[in-house]
């Protein structure tokens, strides 16, 4: 998505809904709370609690679907939404370093694990292992800063490519040291992963869009990432200064509870973990 049209989108977005949602307690009642999300698996949990939560805790809960990652962040900033849940903490300290914005977690609820997907192709045959990759081979990978280094660190769990020393999450292809099976690196759009399978050999996919594109992490990925030690645990945000705002907390709690961690079990089968207990 080019910056003219995240430009655009965001001020319809602030038009449409700022009327609205003018910052955290917009509702009449004073029980709402906007929050912004990806369809799945965000926008699907979030839903979950709206259903069957929210009422009992006095929280009216209204939910805004995205299909992109800047633009969330871009409506909570400028106060049409009073918090979003879709990304992770490094990318949230990437885009406030480059937009210069004061968005904060409040706390983590999911791992959505990326994962190295490939088409079967013509012959069908799918991949099984990332290290049976052909030499030559494209791999797509998503173009934002953090889940660019996130991909490349993957791949590199493997030792399918090899990194510079210290590189981290900010990793770029420029920090590719080795590079036995002469991989090219294909950076794009993080939504066009999944429709770019059947042009290049395998990409590097965020967890939402491969299930919005019907994907199963667990069984489809030949290369999934692991829970442990895990950075990218997906957060709940808001804008700095509404993390103690009681409606707020409301949801944190209930993003936190037992019962939303067995409907993330219950509905992802281990596509997506719960990090919290309640």
């Amino acid at each position: 998505m080019g910056r003219a049209v995240i430009a655009a989108a965001a001020g319809a977005l602030a038009l449409s809904l700022g009327l609205t949602a003018c910052g955290a307690g917009s509702g009449s009642d004073g029980d709402q709370l906007v929050v912004g999300a990806t369809p799945t698996p965000a926008g699907e949990v979030l839903t979950y609690i709206q259903q069957n939560l929210a009422e009992k805790e006095g929280l009216d809960l209204q939910v805004r679907e995205f299909t992109d990652y800047v633009t969330p962040n871009t409506a909570l900033q400028e106060g049409s939404l009073d918090a979003n849940l879709y990304q992770h903490t490094p990318y949230l300290d990437d885009f406030n370093k480059s937009k210069k914005t004061d968005l904060v977690p409040v706390t983590e609820v999911y791992l959505p694990p990326m994962g190295v997907y490939a088409d079967p192709g013509k012959d069908g045959k799918r991949l099984k292992d990332v290290t049976g990759l052909r030499t030559g081979a494209t791999v797509a990978v998503p173009n934002d800063t953090t889940n660019e280094g996130r991909a490349l660190q993957l791949l590199a769990s493997k030792g399918v490519i090899g990194l510079k020393k210290g590189a981290g999450a900010e990793a770029t292809p420029e920090d590719i040291t080795a590079n036995p099976k002469k991989l090219t690196i294909k950076p794009l759009e993080p939504a066009q992963l999944p429709r770019s399978l059947k042009d290049v050999d395998a990409a590097v996919i965020n967890n939402n869009y491969a299930l919005d594109a019907g994907l199963s992490p667990k069984k489809d990925a030949v290369l999934l990432e692991s829970a442990k030690d895990n950075p990218y645990n997906n957060v709940l945000a808001v804008k700095k200064g509404d993390e103690d705002d009681p409606k707020v907390k409301k949801l944190a709690k209930l993003l936190t509870s037992p019962e939303v961690k067995k409907f993330i079990e219950d509905k992802y089968k281990g596509s997506v973990l719960p990090v919290t207990t309640g």
